[in-house]
């Protein structure tokens, strides 16, 4: 007894790290940094990426809840979308943008990663981001009230499941330092509470939608592990925030198209 109680103590200090360490890479919340930050800190971290997703899922139907209580829905979903952005730094969708800059204008492997290293927005990046960002506006601003704050969480929370999916599949493609890089690794054993984290929220769904929703994210997956496969040979961070926007994307559309 007298050894389970230090062993859980250093338990949950090591996850709180970690759930730390998720909320500074993954948000703009303003929480002070960890004194040290360990290689493993960083690992670990990516195992709570859907929980992270419930957050802000939550945080963007909170406020699409407040602005529709006084605005029109387009007008409101949009102020959602921003919150969301500001949220989270818009990480995903830059990442999304990086992916269709290097896989629209890169002809090999090595020009690729090269393109999606670059900070700027090319035509590929821009045209990308304003279909995918219209999409789920309008996906967003079509479905029934009473179902967006549900399908908004799910998608979130799903989306973000799958892009811890892609490192589990496939190998990290970048043999040199990239931001992504400490973070790199599939969760091991806790994949099984990445899973839960991922999947619970789509009970909120009906079950239609929960399939719906599931089976497009699932397509999505699909796609882009035969697609960074082919390739990359493998996934880069761009890559896995592409996974995210397309299966949050898809799982709106999926959802909708039962409602």
């Amino acid at each position: 007894m007298t050894l389970v109680v230090p062993q859980a103590r250093a338990l949950l200090l090591r996850e709180a790290r970690a759930l730390w360490v998720a909320v500074l890479f993954f948000t703009r919340l303003p929480l002070p940094s960890l004194l040290v930050l360990t290689p493993e800190d960083q690992r670990r971290a990516t195992a709570y990426w859907p929980l992270i997703g419930v957050v802000v899922g939550a945080v963007i139907a909170g406020v699409w809840a407040l602005a529709a209580s006084r605005l029109p829905p387009g007008v409101a979903v949009g102020l959602a979308l921003a919150a969301g952005l500001l949220l989270t730094g818009a990480l995903h969708e830059d990442g999304f943008a990086d992916v269709c800059d290097g896989f629209g204008g890169g002809a090999t492997r090595a020009r690729v990663l090269e393109i999606m290293r670059d900070s700027s927005i090319g035509a590929f990046g821009a045209i990308g981001i304003v279909l995918l960002l219209g999409l789920k506006w309008q996906a967003m601003a079509a479905l029934p009230p009473a179902l967006l704050p549900a399908a908004i969480i799910a998608a979130h929370a799903f989306s973000r499941g799958a892009a811890v999916a892609m490192m589990v599949a496939l190998p990290y493609a970048r043999t040199d330092a990239s931001r992504a890089r400490p973070m790199v690794g599939p969760p091991g054993a806790r994949l099984f509470g990445v899973a839960l984290t991922a999947l619970i929220p789509l009970l909120l769904l009906s079950p239609s939608g929960q399939l719906a929703g599931m089976a497009a994210v699932a397509c999505v997956w699909a796609v882009c592990f035969l697609w960074f496969r082919h390739r990359l040979g493998g996934y880069t961070g761009d890559c896995l925030g592409a996974v995210q926007q397309l299966g949050e994307t898809g799982l709106l559309l999926a959802v909708l198209a039962n409602a």
